[in-house]
């Protein structure tokens, strides 16, 4: 009863999935996040490691949970995101960060109110998260048959295929768990084969360090040229092994509005992207996750792009930066440029 009672509130709330898992540690996370950091694959997100030993272990967390209630919203994009890797001159921004509202604040005031409500009508003690917390969001919800984690390591589900943003409520509540969903990739091995920097040293592993999703947001130095020149047009995450997904096509787009696309983030020109100071980038990021990689790493992924553009015209943007006060910037600039000057000269 009281599981039908919170399923169905979470859905009236908007969310789009629900699944319950025990908030009991499982040996094969620990496994699988001691690899993962062995290998160094985890790059500058060094936040990985400093947890004690609480991300594989949600009882670290908090030590009375009993039960994980893991929430699905579905954020799928109206237009296929590969559609846009054609326009060179324009930057590709990941798909869930176009949109109007950042997907934290809006997931997180959700699961405050479904929080809030279990706690006061079920005597529970609660704790909400989404993405801010030293736990294993994709194999919580794979174990609360939400999805399961593809050859891409990402979540994947049979009823929204790659994008659903997750949250989880931590509570003293015991409810019987949801069975853990089956893996339905067979033998697909689209998303590995679409991987522009080769991310994916086997099947159901990432190496992060060559993830064009960590490169543009986490990596905070210099990227090695080799990587730079597979990045195509790339400027803030990469949705590449998600849109290829056979099971997008039982997805269907988002009906949030806070979800739907902002204009001035679907497709920007580098060009107008390039010239953009502190002021600005924080002026035109406002509300997005995006502004969270600061000014200056944002216009080091819109050189790459730019270099990688194959377009002359865009030889000035990046001669300009050349000069910039940051390092990071202009080293950038000065290999975009170094990229736009193999090119036969055009009037400009």
């Amino acid at each position: 009863m009281r599981k039908d009672q919170i399923r169905d509130y979470a859905l009236e709330l908007g969310f789009d999935a629900v699944g319950f898992t025990s908030a009991k540690a499982d040996s094969r996370d620990e496994q699988a996040l001691a690899h993962f950091l062995k290998a160094n694959r985890h790059g500058d997100m060094a936040w990985m490691e400093n947890t004690n030993g609480r991300r594989p272990d949600p009882q670290k967390t908090m030590p009375n949970a009993r039960t994980i209630i893991v929430l699905g919203a579905n954020y799928g994009p109206a237009e296929d995101p590969l559609g846009f890797l054609q326009h060179t001159d324009r930057g590709n921004i990941s798909v869930y960060a176009q949109a109007n509202r950042d997907y934290h604040d809006v997931i997180k005031k959700r699961l405050k109110k479904l929080g809030r409500w279990i706690g006061e009508t079920f005597s529970a003690d609660i704790k909400v998260f989404v993405d801010t917390a030293p736990i294993m969001e994709k194999p919580l919800a794979a174990r609360a048959g939400i999805g399961w984690q593809g050859k891409h390591t990402n979540l994947v589900s049979r009823n929204f295929g790659s994008w659903l943003f997750l949250g989880e409520i931590f509570t003293s509540l015991e409810i019987d768990a949801d069975g853990p969903s089956a893996d339905h990739c067979g033998s697909c091995d689209l998303c590995q084969q679409a991987c522009p920097t080769d991310a994916f040293p086997a099947p159901y592993q990432l190496d992060a360090t060559k993830c064009i999703s960590y490169l543009t947001i986490e990596h905070k130095t210099g990227i090695d040229a080799a990587l730079m020149e597979n990045m195509g047009n790339h400027i803030y995450g990469c949705d590449d092994c998600l849109a290829v997904c056979p099971w997008n096509k039982f997805a269907a787009a988002t009906e949030e509005p806070q979800f739907m696309p902002r204009m001035e983030l679907t497709a920007p020109r580098l060009r107008d992207l390039a010239s953009l100071d502190d002021a600005a980038f924080r002026t035109v990021f406002a509300g997005s996750p995006v502004k969270r990689t600061g000014r200056d790493r944002f216009v080091r992924n819109v050189l790459i792009a730019i270099g990688n553009s194959g377009d002359i015209t865009l030889r000035q943007s990046a001669r300009d930066l050349t000069r910039d006060p940051s390092l990071l910037v202009a080293n950038t600039a000065q290999w975009a440029l170094e990229k736009l000057s193999e090119l036969p000269d055009i009037k400009e």
